[in-house]
């Protein structure tokens, strides 16, 4: 493993245990001093405690977000299955 991996898996555990995320759906990618955030998310606030939690654990690093917005609001109306 490289260096930037190593770096990577540290970034996602932070972003599986930190409270404030508990995100396992994320994506992280590390390249040089960038680390790149993919995946989606069901709200704005969401989003920014990621970038928030990176910046805690690797403050050098310039955060590159690519985090969707997805909203988990309940159906509106009846699904018929045929």
């Amino acid at each position: 493993m490289t260096a930037e991996q190593y770096l990577a898996a540290r970034l996602r555990q932070a972003l599986a245990e930190d409270p404030r995320t508990t995100e396992l759906g994320v994506r992280v990618t590390v390249r040089g001093d960038h680390v790149l955030l993919s995946g989606d998310v069901a709200s704005p606030e969401r989003r920014a405690e990621l970038e928030a939690v990176i910046h805690d654990v690797a403050p050098e690093l310039t955060v590159l977000d690519d985090v969707k917005v997805v909203p988990s609001d309940a159906p509106v109306g009846r699904e018929e299955i045929r």
